[in-house]
């Protein structure tokens, strides 16, 4: 499985809108910009992100903000906005053959080590948070 662009579009994003938010009115076109993709697309992130309670859009005027400190807000919580996961990160192939021994014994053999990879992966991704993120980008602003 391939975790799509859509999760490191919206961390861009959420740093654009932290950055700036506080000196200019950040908008889809803005930050549009800053990614070189479709306004389109970043406004269905930041829907994406509002609806998790991530960003807050004002009405009317425009323009977003952070919703909450950005020490509360990690990857896990970006990933979870925008990324579509049914229930596991890797999926098996189907059928595998019951006649041999090691496609019988596939699940056996590997979901240990999946779930142990998605859990330090969801891990790591919890301990980054966006201020930390923000800290690394200040020598480019």
């Amino acid at each position: 499985m391939q975790i799509t662009s859509r999760f490191t579009l919206a961390i861009h994003t959420m740093l654009c809108i932290a950055s700036f938010s506080s000196s200019r009115k950040v908008t889809s076109n803005f930050i549009a910009e800053s990614t070189n993709s479709n306004p389109v697309i970043i406004r269905r992130l930041i829907g994406q992100l509002k609806e998790a309670g991530l960003v807050e859009v004002k009405p009317g005027i425009g323009g977003a903000t952070v919703a909450k400190p950005l020490d509360e807000i990690n990857l896990k919580d970006i990933f979870n906005a925008v990324e579509v996961v049914n229930d596991k990160m890797f999926n098996f192939h189907d059928n595998p053959n019951c006649k041999c021994p090691v496609g019988k014994n596939i699940h056996t053999i590997l979901d240990e080590h999946l779930n142990d990879i998605e859990e330090a992966m969801n891990n790591q991704m919890r301990k980054t948070n966006l201020m930390m993120l923000l800290e690394e980008t200040k020598p480019y602003l």
